[in-house]
C-alpha cells in the first residue's frame, strides 16, 4: 500500500511543507522570514503573521513539486510542539483544516523527534541502535534511538543550549542576528587555540554552557572595540572550538557508556561547518559510523515531519481533530 503524506512545519520563523511518499521526500518547500533581522531575534507576533502570509503558497509550491493533488494524500500531520504558540496554531489549524476538507487522519509530530529522524532521509541512513546529538537554539540533546518512535533521551543542557550559546557569544561580539552563522563563518578563517574560554564540567551525560557563555562576557568586557574587530576570526574560532569540545566529549561519554557507535547528528546548529568536520574526524579516529543530514534537512524543515508522520502513519498513530499545539511537550 503506497502512503502519500503532507507536512507542515511552523514551530518558530521558518513555513514549511513537503510531500512524502512511501519514505522518500518528494519536496521540501522552506520560506524564511527576514522581518526578525532588525530587531535581534524571533519576534513572536511577527513569525505568527508571516506564517499567514507564507502557508497557503508554500503548501502549494510542496504539493505542485511532487506532483501531487490533496486528493492523493492518505494524511496530514503538522509540527505540535515545542515552538512559539501563535506559529504553532497557524500550522496545526491549516494542518487540520485540510484534514477535515479531504477527510483523511491527522499526525502530530513533536519537533525534537522529527530532527532526530531527519537521519533516516536518504540512502545512507544508520540503522538502530544509534545515538543523536541534537543540537539546537533552544535544546541539546543526547538521545538514545532504540526505533522510530522509541526515543531516549540520555543527556541534555541544565540551562543554555548550545544554539543559544553561539547566538549570545556573537550578539557580545557585536555581529547581527542570526549570529551563530556568522561565528561560523568567521571560525573557518581563525585560530581556534587563539583564546581560552570555560567549559563547565557537568557530571552525566548532561551539558552547561552558562559557564562558557559568562566567560566569554568577561573577557570581552576587558578588550577594546578595536580589539576585537582586529581579532573576530580567532575569538569565533576559539568560542565555536570550545562549544564544539563540550558536545562531543559528552558524545565520547556516551559512547563509552552505551557502546553504540552508530552517530547522528541533528538539529538547526547541525548545520554548523565546523561542528560537522570535527563530528566526521573524531568518528574516523575513534572508529565510529557517523550520519549528518544534508544541510535543507539540518535546519526547521518540514521534511523532518514528514518522514516522522510516515513512522507514526504505520503504527497507526492518529490524532482527533481537537488536538492542541504546545509550546513546551516532552518528546
Amino acid at each position: 500500500m503506497s502512503i502519500t503524506l503532507l507536512a507542515i512545519e511552523s514551530s518558530c520563523d521558518e513555513t514549511s511543507a513537503s510531500i512524502c511518499k512511501d519514505g522518500k521526500i518528494l519536496s521540501n518547500i522552506i520560506a524564511t522570514q527576514a522581518v526578525h533581522e532588525k530587531y535581534g531575534g524571533v519576534v513572536p507576533e511577527l513569525a505568527s503573521r508571516a506564517h499567514m502570509q507564507n502557508i497557503v503558497p508554500v503548501v502549494q509550491d510542496a504539493l505542485a513539486t511532487a506532483n501531487i493533488a490533496l486528493i492523493d494524500l492518505d494524511a496530514v500531520a503538522f509540527t505540535q510542539a515545542p515552538g512559539l504558540i501563535g506559529s504553532l496554531l497557524v500550522g496545526a489549524q491549516y494542518a487540520k483544516s485540510i484534514a477535515l476538507a479531504i477527510n483523511k487522519p491527522l499526525i502530530a509530530v513533536h519537533h525534537m523527534q522529527a530532527h532526530v529522524l531527519a537521519n533516516l532521509i536518504g540512502e545512507d541512513i544508520p540503522t538502530f541502535p544509534f545515538l543523536c546529538i541534537t543540537v539546537s537554539g533552544g535544546h541539546t540533546q543526547i538521545v538514545l534511538a532504540h526505533s522510530p518512535l522509541n526515543l531516549e533521551i540520555i543527556g541534555q543542557t541544565i540551562d543554555d543550549a548550545a544554539g543559544e550559546a553561539f547566538d549570545k557569544s556573537a550578539k557580545m561580539l557585536g555581529l547581527p542576528y542570526p549570529g551563530g552563522p556568522l561565528i561560523d563563518k568567521h571560525a573557518a578563517n581563525g585560530n581556534p587555540l587563539a583564546f581560552t574560554f570555560a567549559q563547565p564540567q557537568i557530571a552525566g551525560l548532561d551539558f552547561s554552557f552558562s559557564g562558557l557563555k559568562t566567560s566569554v562576557l568577561y573577557f570581552l568586557q576587558k578588550q577594546t572595540p578595536e580589539f576585537i574587530a582586529a581579532n573576530m576570526d580567532d575569538l569565533c574560532a576559539s568560542i565555536q572550538y570550545t562549544i564544539i569540545q563540550i558536545l562531543l566529549k559528552k558524545l565520547d561519554k556516551a559512547v563509552k557508556q552505551t557502546g553504540i557507535q552508530q552517530i547522528c547528528l541533528a538539529g538547526g546548529v547541525s548545520a554548523n561547518k565546523g561542528l560537522r568536520k570535527a563530528l566526521t574526524e573524531t568518528g574516523e579516529k575513534k572508529g565510529w559510523k557517523t550520519f549528518i543530514p544534508p544541510f535543507e534537512y539540518c535546519t526547521d524543515n518540514a521534511g523532518m515531519i514528514a518522514i516522522t508522520a510516515y513512522y507514526k502513519y504505520l503504527e497507526g498513530q492518529f490524532e482527533e481533530m481537537n488536538i492542541s499545539p504546545s509550546a513546551r511537550a516532552i518528546m
